[in-house]
């Protein structure tokens, strides 16, 4: 079966896509990436969504066109991306997080938008979409759904592995004798919010920490920054950009009493990034660290994480098969293998919810909604290989 997984993460700065074709063989699944890519949003879309995004303002007109707007976009890339990798059974599209509602530990509500239809409509092909609401009425977080993926992946490796996702928020699935997963905070959502307000360049983030690489941590900053309270939690727990917003970063500043210049201020959140991974990575007594996410080519972070983890191996998701900047496209894509086929979706344990779920809401393509034959069991591992490989 081949399912085209799309996401447009925290970081809100375009669409990942990922084309898997699934085989089961025997009780474990094989997926062969057939196609991966990323597309940038078009920068007049990108600026009005930051602009609707917590603690801002908006109006329910407001998310309807952009639940349009979104949804024709992801219409426009998947169609791109049918016309390269070929056709495809199904369509997994998560959608562009708006808000995620969470009361100290307990998630009350996610909100995607990007609107199905459009994608079905312009491609003719079944769309699952939603996917992250059914965990939470669960008693789950919604988050990190990428933990069912790692727990596939990592099984098999010797030690206490864990996976580590540097999009706009940290997220970490540990796969040792009890598997654990949970957001620890800001990886790349405050750098992007500081360089956004300044308008330092086009890209709207630090580039292969470029601007890290010219500052200085100001330490009083920093222990501001670490004195968050939501660090503290007890895993599960999720959050996003409805706590680490642009105002958090102006409202940190303001409580320490300081000055800071642009470089600064990169270096610093940049740091902080490194700290509170390093201090969850090193409590859970990890020994193998599988990084994805586009805090892979911030060379800043990585040697940051290098630094306080020295006994931690420390690797890049594609030496598994999984491509860092499409990893979470590929786990969105064996969600849609798997409520195609009737099983769970979710790793409880990584969500905190009471039981799996069977996750998604389908919107049909041109044609009569054909899934396959349901399983009756999971599989029990995953092979990612490379189209021709």
């Amino acid at each position: 079966m081949r399912v085209l997984g799309m996401i447009s993460g925290t970081s809100h700065d375009g669409i990942d896509t990922a084309v898997v074709d699934f085989t089961l063989e025997g009780d474990r699944l094989r997926g062969t990436l057939a196609y991966s890519g990323g597309t940038p949003y078009d920068p007049a879309l990108r600026a009005r969504l930051i602009a609707a995004l917590p603690p801002a303002p908006t109006t329910l007109a407001e998310m309807c066109e952009l639940d349009t707007l979104i949804g024709q976009a992801f219409a426009d890339v998947a169609a791109s991306t049918i016309e390269a990798a070929g056709p495809v059974d199904l369509i997994v599209s998560h959608g562009q997080t708006v808000f995620h509602w969470v009361d100290a530990t307990t998630a009350l509500g996610t909100l995607q938008i990007g609107q199905p239809a459009w994608i079905a409509e312009r491609t003719g092909v079944p769309v699952l979409s939603d996917v992250r609401i059914r965990d939470i009425t669960a008693g789950g977080h919604g988050a990190p759904l990428v933990s069912y993926l790692d727990t596939l992946l990592l099984g098999a490796v010797e030690g206490t592995p864990a996976a580590l996702n540097l999009g706009g928020i940290s997220n970490m699935t540990i796969v040792g004798d009890q598997v654990s997963a949970y957001d620890i905070g800001p990886a790349n959502a405050l750098i992007d919010a500081a360089i956004v307000a300044a308008g330092a360049n086009d890209l709207g983030y630090d580039a292969d920490g470029a601007i890290a690489a010219t500052g200085t941590v100001v330490p009083e900053l920093l222990d501001v920054l670490l004195s968050e309270p939501y660090y503290a939690l007890s895993a599960p727990k999720s959050t996003g950009k409805e706590l680490f917003h642009g105002t958090y970063i102006t409202d940190a500043i303001a409580t320490a009493g300081v000055s800071v210049e642009l470089p600064d201020l990169v270096a610093t959140l940049t740091e902080l990034t490194v700290r509170t991974v390093a201090a969850d990575v090193a409590r859970a007594g990890v020994t193998t660290l599988v990084v994805s996410g586009g805090g892979v080519h911030n060379p800043v972070m990585l040697a940051g994480l290098r630094r306080e983890l020295p006994e931690v191996d420390i690797v890049v998701s594609d030496e598994f098969g999984a491509p860092a900047d499409s990893k979470e496209a590929i786990a969105f894509a064996l969600i849609g293998w798997c409520t195609a086929h009737g099983l769970p979706g979710t790793e409880p344990a990584g969500t905190g919810a009471r039981e799996a779920r069977v996750l998604g809401t389908l919107t049909p393509g041109a044609g009569p909604l054909r899934l396959p034959e349901p399983l009756a069991r999971a599989p029990r591992g995953l092979v990612l290989d490379a189209a021709g490989s």
